[in-house]
């Protein structure tokens, strides 16, 4: 019998068994896509991934690339209609103009340069992970004297939005892995310490207690004044990573442990005692599933935490530091007000970890009510 054919309580009666022969997985999932702005996060949490991912191919030029007669220059337009006829997609070229009084250097458009903008361009050689080379580009124009430059370029006339994506490379994966390891530490520490309790308890709070009492900023002062410049970029990422994650497990180790106590002598917890299940299986198999709704949930609105921390921390200059490039090294940038006021686009890495914030919080809201189990 198909849908057309089959009454109103017909249809109703087939969905109700659909949904009590529904897999976990798939209830969680038509709950969360009702949900619109987790949907909305998913899908740009998504993009951006992908963009971070395939920074070297998204990116039209080198992060690094120095182009000293576009310092400054302002957002590149994109154009579809040059003298009233469709063109497509272009940009036009740019013309440098000096003020006679104020010797300030002005960009103006050159209507009379247009360079139609390419998809897969070749451009700038780079190394894809070590893996191949390719000069390959998402989008380009052909000349190398002009550029598109979708968000500006800085004070040494780099790219902005290819520096935004190598940079949304470097802050997203330190709050992935920060929270990686966090969240290891804390779901391990917090259920031995609520499962067990005694002194194994008591040990593992006073740990927590002192952690918490370490005030951070003085901290990442000492560090920054103790790490030696010449260091590895690189190996300092990997240290700013692990320290995160050190100081951010005891929230979610201290809520676990609260809830183990409260569920440590449910009817299901003791069968399984009974039955001669192990410990290790008890915490894993029965225990930690009973609380998916509030890890989920923690778990994506600790990776913003993260993001938020290597950023200020960054644009302070206690983070990581240039030729690193991180959402909070790009906003060093943007430190004072000639650059706000002359150049409001250096603020784009900011407005990026406000969105990217934002759709984490989004996305762990819907997550956490649709893995509630006593939502509807």
């Amino acid at each position: 019998m198909t849908e057309q054919t089959m009454t109103a309580p017909e249809l109703v009666n087939d969905k109700k068994e659909d949904l009590y022969t529904a897999k976990p997985w798939q209830l969680v999932w038509r709950r969360f896509s009702k949900h619109t702005l987790a949907m909305i996060s998913l899908w740009f949490l998504s993009l951006l991934i992908l963009a971070a991912i395939f920074a070297d191919m998204v990116a039209p030029y080198s992060p690094f690339e120095v182009q000293r007669l576009r310092t400054l220059a302002p957002p590149t337009s994109i154009h579809l209609f040059h003298e009233g006829a469709f063109v497509g997609p272009f940009v036009y070229g740019l013309a440098r103009e000096r003020d006679p009084e104020t010797a300030r250097v002005s960009f103006v458009e050159d209507t009379e340069k247009v360079l139609p903008i390419r998809l897969f361009q070749p451009g700038d050689d780079y190394n894809f992970f070590g893996l191949f080379q390719s000069n390959i580009h998402l989008f380009g124009v052909d000349d190398r004297r002009n550029q598109i430059n979708l968000l500006g370029t800085d004070d040494l006339g780099r790219d902005v939005f290819s520096r935004l994506m190598h940079g949304a490379r470097v802050s997203l994966s330190a709050g992935l892995v920060g929270v990686a390891f966090a969240f290891v530490l804390g779901l391990t520490l917090g259920s031995i310490s609520g499962y067990f309790g005694g002194w194994i308890d008591s040990s593992i709070q006073r740990l927590m207690e002192f952690i918490r009492s370490i005030p951070t900023i003085p901290l990442w002062m000492g560090l920054a004044a103790a790490l030696p410049i010449a260091w590895d970029p690189i190996f300092v990422y990997v240290l700013i990573t692990l320290i995160l994650a050190l100081i951010g497990w005891t929230h979610l180790a201290r809520v676990v442990r609260g809830q183990f106590f409260a569920i440590r002598n449910e009817d299901y917890v003791l069968a399984a005692r009974l039955a001669g299940a192990s410990e290790y299986r008890i915490i894993t198999k029965h225990m930690l599933p009973s609380m998916t709704s509030y890890i989920i949930a923690a778990l994506t609105l600790a990776v913003p935490e993260m993001i938020l921390g290597e950023t200020a921390l960054s644009f302070l200059g206690l983070g990581l530091r240039p030729p690193v490039v991180s959402w909070g090294v790009l906003l060093q940038d943007a430190q004072n007000l000639r650059s706000i006021s002359l150049a409001p686009w250096l603020l784009s890495p900011g407005i990026a970890v406000v969105l990217t914030v934002l759709a984490f919080n989004f996305l762990g809201d819907g997550l956490r009510d649709a893995a509630d189990p006593y939502g509807q």
